[in-house]
C-alpha cells in the first residue's frame, strides 16, 4: 500500500521546473482542459436541444424553462471567488475531482426529476457548482505552464467547447429520439465522469531556479496550496532567509567592507498578503473594474443565441432536424476562430486588448443582423459569423486577466474568481430576460436584441481597459507614498538600508 500511495504521488504529484516550461507536462494540461471544456460549456450550450421537450413534457414556458441554464450560469460564475478559496487552500486536483463527481451527479438526477423546479435544483445548483470548480482552476494552472505560448495554446485546448457542440447537438438529437431525454441526461452525465480523471492531471507546477554561481538561493513560485509548501519545502529551499540568517550577513559584510544588495524576497514583498486566499484589492483598480463591466455586459450574448437560435430556424421555416446543425454550423466557426485568434495573439504586433476589443464590436454587429435575416441560408450566415467570434473572445477574455494591461499573471489566480463572479450576474438574467421577451412578443427574434445590446455596452467598458490603466481616464495613486522604504533607497547607504529592513521585518 505504501509503495502504491508513493508511486501515485511520484506520477501525480508537483513537477519541478527551472523556469516555466511553455510545454512538459503543461501538454497533459491542456488535454485535460480540452476534455473540461467539452463536458462543461459544451454541454451546457448544446442544452437548446431539449428545450422543446421540456416546455412539452411539464407545460411550462420559455422563460420558465429558461432558468435552468441561467441558474446554472449564475451559480457556476457566482460562486468563482469559492473555487479560487478551494484551489488556493487545497490544490486544483482536489477541487476538480469533486467538481467532477458532482457534475455527473447533478446531471443523472435530473433523469428522475418530476418538475422545472427540480430540475434548478439538479442543473441548477449541484451541476452549476460542479462547472465552477472544474473550469476555472483547470485553465488558471494551464495558465502558468505556459508563457510565450500560452495565447495558443489556451486557444487550442479552449476549442474542446467547439467540438462538443458540432458533435453533441445532432448526437443527442437523434438519441434523444430513441432514448427519450430523461435517458439521454443519464449518459451525458455518466460520461461526464471522465472530468475526474482530468482533475486527476493537474499537476501542481514549481518552479525553482538553479543557483546562482554564488550559491544563493532564487526564490520559488508554485502552485501549491501555502500549507503543502510549508511541509514539503524548508525556508532555505524556499528562498526565504530567516531573520538570523540575514543579520548575520549584515554583520559579516560590515566585516569585511562589503555588502550584498538585499533581495526583495517573497514574503519581505507582500508580507500582509501571504495568507490571502482572495485578492479583493483588485477591485480598487480601474482597469480591473472596466475590464469586469465588460465582462458583465457581454456574457448577456454567450449563452442566449444557443439557446434560441434552433427555435428561431424553425420558426423561419425551417425543418427542426436540419435546424439543430445551426449549432453545429455555429461550433465549426467557433473553431476556427479559437485557433486564429490564438495565432493572432501569439503573433505578438498588436495589442491583445485591442484585439480582443475588435472582436466584440464585430460581435454586437452580428447579433444585430440576426433579428434582420430571413431564411435558412442568412442565418447560417450569421451563425458562422457568431461562432467565429465568439470563438475570439471566449478564449481569450479569462487569460487576458493575465496581460498586464488588466491584473498580471502574478495576480490572476485570486483575481480570476472575483473577475468570474461579477459575470454570474448577466449569466443569471440573459436567458430569462431572452425568454420574457419571446413570451411577449412571441417572437424569437426579440432574444437577440438584449444580446446585441449587453455586448455594445461591454465593447465601451472595454475601450476604458487600457486608459484606466495608464492613468488617462483618472490619476493613479502613487505607491510610493505607502512604501517610504522603497522611496528612499537610493539615498541611504546599503547598510542603513538593511537595517531599516531588518527592523520592519522584527515588527
Amino acid at each position: 500500500m505504501a509503495q502504491w500511495m508513493f508511486g501515485l504521488k511520484g506520477c501525480l504529484g508537483s513537477k519541478v521546473y527551472s523556469e516555466v516550461p511553455d510545454g512538459g507536462w503543461g501538454w497533459i494540461v491542456a488535454v485535460a482542459f480540452f476534455l473540461v471544456e467539452v463536458f462543461t460549456y459544451g454541454v451546457i450550450k448544446s442544452f437548446g436541444i431539449f428545450l422543446k421537450d421540456l416546455m412539452i413534457d411539464f407545460g411550462e414556458s420559455n422563460s420558465r424553462v429558461s432558468w435552468i441554464i441561467s441558474i446554472c450560469v449564475f451559480v457556476m460564475t457566482f460562486t468563482a471567488p469559492l473555487s479560487s478559496v478551494l484551489s488556493n487552500r487545497f490544490g486544483f486536483q482536489p477541487v476538480v475531482m469533486f467538481g467532477g463527481f458532482l457534475i455527473s451527479l447533478g446531471t443523472i438526477s435530473t433523469a428522475f426529476t418530476s418538475s422545472i423546479n427540480q430540475m434548478y435544483l439538479t442543473i441548477g445548483i449541484v451541476t452549476g457548482l460542479g462547472y465552477c470548480l472544474t473550469f476555472l482552476p483547470t485553465v488558471t494552472i494551464l495558465s502558468q505552464y505556459f508563457s510565450r505560448r500560452r495565447s495558443l495554446v489556451t486557444a487550442m485546448a479552449s476549442t474542446g467547447e467547439s467540438f462538443a457542440i458540432f458533435a453533441f447537438a445532432p448526437a443527442f438529437t437523434a438519441l434523444k429520439n430513441c432514448i427519450g431525454w430523461r435517458y439521454t441526461m443519464v449518459v451525458i452525465g455518466t460520461l461526464q465522469g471522465i472530468i475526474i480523471i482530468c482533475g486527476a492531471l493537474l499537476r501542481p507546477i514549481v518552479i525553482k531556479p538553479k543557483t546562482s554561481p554564488t550559491g544563493t538561493e532564487q526564490k520559488i513560485t508554485c502552485s501549491l496550496p501555502e500549507e503543502q509548501m510549508q511541509a514539503s519545502v524548508s525556508s532555505r529551499d524556499s528562498g526565504v532567509q530567516s531573520l538570523d540568517e540575514l543579520e548575520r550577513d549584515l554583520k559579516s559584510g560590515k566585516e569585511q567592507g562589503e555588502v550584498e544588495p538585499l533581495q526583495i524576497l517573497p514574503k519581505q514583498q507582500d508580507i500582509s498578503s501571504r495568507n490571502k486566499l482572495l485578492d479583493l484589492t483588485v477591485l480598487k483598480e480601474g482597469s480591473f473594474l472596466c475590464y469586469s463591466a465588460f465582462g458583465l455586459f457581454a456574457t448577456l450574448g454567450f449563452f442566449a443565441p444557443q439557446l434560441y437560435v434552433v427555435e428561431l430556424s424553425a420558426s423561419l421555416g425551417t425543418e427542426r432536424d436540419k435546424a439543430a446543425y445551426m449549432l453545429s454550423t455555429m461550433a465549426v466557426a467557433e473553431i476556427f476562430g479559437r485557433l486564429s485568434i490564438g495565432w493572432v495573439l501569439n503573433w505578438g504586433r498588436i495589442r491583445k486588448i485591442f484585439v480582443l476589443l475588435g472582436c466584440v464590436s464585430l460581435m454586437c454587429l452580428v447579433l444585430v443582423f440576426f433579428t434582420v435575416v430571413h431564411g435558412f441560408w442568412g442565418l447560417a450566415v450569421c451563425c458562422v459569423l457568431y461562432g467565429f467570434l465568439l470563438g475570439n473572445i471566449a478564449s481569450t477574455h479569462i487569460p487576458m486577466l493575465a496581460e498586464d494591461d488588466v491584473v498580471g499573471i502574478q495576480r490572476m489566480p485570486l483575481a480570476v474568481g472575483v473577475y468570474v463572479c461579477i459575470q454570474s450576474f448577466a449569466g443569471l438574467a440573459g436567458p430569462p430576460l431572452g425568454g420574457v421577451l419571446v413570451d411577449v412578443t412571441q417572437n424569437y427574434r426579440a432574444a437577440f436584441y438584449s444580446c446585441a445590446a449587453g455586448m455594445g455596452l461591454g465593447a465601451v467598458f472595454l475601450g476604458l481597459v487600457r486608459p484606466a490603466k495608464t492613468g488617462q481616464l483618472w490619476p493613479r495613486r502613487d505607491n510610493r507614498r505607502n512604501n517610504p522604504i522603497v522611496e528612499q533607497v537610493s539615498k541611504d547607504k546599503p547598510e542603513e538600508f538593511l537595517e531599516m529592513g531588518i527592523q520592519v521585518i522584527k515588527t
